[in-house]
């Protein structure tokens, strides 16, 4: 299998608007409530959402965030996005193919969920960069990944997000880290 590019993402989500069973999977719900989990207590200003595949995290980072910039790269992923969040408030669903300009400047949080192993390594690089500039200081990353490979990935899933904050150039400081055989959550304060 190679690996799956923008036009493969189209396909999933023209084909199916849950691929992954992201509404649905226990573990998915698991692994979005550790995501919640690194945000902190409380409502989180400004969030950008990476990669918001089908919204599954959007719906629930909605209701914590005050403003939240969802962006995925895939433009029939963009309509689940919003078919999702509806006409939740303070919600922006912008496409954005990686890297590329985040729709807003500066961030309170960012979630990076499942889409690093797609991206080149120089691409990777870009958007840590990007991000590094995008979160204020103090603010939190989350970044949530598997950490099996599987066979469309580009990069291999061991070590991902060490490959990505070392890349970023900021120090960030770890404010959590959940796992399971299958995943792994971690957030991060930046310095």
């Amino acid at each position: 299998m190679k690996p799956i590019d923008l036009a493969g993402f189209e396909q999933k989500f023209a084909g199916n608007a849950d691929p992954w069973s992201t509404f649905t999977n226990r573990d998915e719900a698991h692994k979005r409530a550790a995501i919640l989990h690194g945000l902190g207590s409380g409502p989180v200003g400004r969030v950008l959402e990476i990669a918001a595949g089908n919204g599954s995290n959007s719906v629930a980072l909605a209701r914590r965030a005050l403003r939240l910039d969802a962006t995925e790269g895939a433009e029939s992923g963009v309509d689940l996005v919003r078919r999702a969040v509806g006409d939740a408030r303070g919600v922006r669903v912008r496409r954005l193919v990686l890297p590329g300009r985040f729709p807003g400047r500066v961030y309170d949080a960012a979630v990076v969920a499942e889409v690093l192993y797609y991206l080149s390594p120089r691409d990777m690089r870009q958007v840590a960069r990007d991000i590094a500039v995008a979160v204020r200081r103090g603010g939190r990353l989350i970044l949530a990944h598997h950490r099996v490979d599987y066979p469309d990935f580009v990069q291999h899933a061991a070590h991902l997000h060490a490959r990505f904050l070392a890349a970023s150039g900021v120090a960030w400081r770890s404010a959590g880290d959940e796992r399971t055989g299958r995943w792994r959550v971690q957030s991060y304060v930046r310095g």
